[in-house]
């Protein structure tokens, strides 16, 4: 799913894990918000969908998104301007505009590929066909490296959890049941198999995006503790290995 603290003004930002996962973010990629989001507002339904721009300004598009990401997991929906989002980028707040209709299209278009990105993770690695602990470890290893590139993105998604998840609505109920359901009843085979510990499978996947988003969510407090600020790529080895230590136990075939 390139570190976040450099500038984003023009040029796009590669997500490291989503680029492991063998993944790429598209422009040509449907951007406008889906089910998930539609409860947003009364006038979800008459929300535009972005323009698709012709191919030279398709390039465009990530760049926006990015700069929205990281403001709007800085400030949040309310405390933004597009005129900051449009600063980062160096463009005019009207270029912004020929695509999303609106800052919370922009917004909405903002939390979907978020959210997209932060699925594929464990479609990638945690498949019925790939050894347990392998998939496991690559499957950590993608969650603390979205939390190191894309903190804004963690905190964003955050946000929206701690307001009562009504923009997400529809994700929760829907899309993200369904995730967890594909991937218990893989959790679920293996420990038929013999190979993993039985464990509840819904909250063990918890206990996994909240160990590995608090690494974003409270990074002041991981900074603060861990006497180093920013955090270092020591620092998200050493969170791999202590969730690996904490986590290999449960695969007794496993590595």
């Amino acid at each position: 799913m390139t570190d976040n603290t450099a500038p984003l003004a023009g040029r796009i930002l590669p997500h490291k894990d989503h680029l492991a996962s063998g993944h790429h973010d598209s422009a040509g990629s449907d951007l406008a918000p889906r089910g998930f989001m539609a409860k947003a507002s009364p006038n979800a339904d008459t929300i535009k969908k972005p323009r698709r721009p012709s191919a030279p300004r398709q390039a465009m598009l990530p760049q926006i998104l990015n700069a929205a990401e990281t403001t709007f997991g800085t400030r949040g929906l309310n405390g933004t301007r597009l005129e900051e989002i449009a600063a980062l980028c160096d463009i005019p707040k009207a270029n912004i505009l020929y695509y999303f209709g609106s800052k919370e299209e922009l917004y909405n278009a903002t939390l979907k590929r978020l959210l997209d990105v932060w699925l594929d993770d464990a479609d990638h690695w945690l498949s019925a066909d790939r050894d347990p602990i392998d998939g496991m470890e690559g499957y950590l290893r993608a969650k603390i490296a979205f939390s190191r590139t894309r903190p804004e993105g963690s905190r964003l998604f955050a946000q929206e959890l701690l307001s009562g998840g009504q923009r997400l609505e529809g994700f929760l109920k829907d899309v993200l049941r369904a995730h967890v359901d594909r991937h218990a009843a893989i959790f679920l085979d293996w420990q038929s198999r013999g190979l993993m510990t039985p464990i509840d499978p819904t909250h063990f996947l918890c206990l996994l995006w909240s160990g590995t988003q608090a690494y974003a969510d409270m990074q002041v407090q991981f900074e603060t503790l861990l006497d180093t600020a920013p955090l270092g790529e020591r620092d998200y080895d050493t969170a791999l290995e202590t969730f690996m230590i904490l986590v290999r136990p449960l695969f007794p075939r496993g590595g």
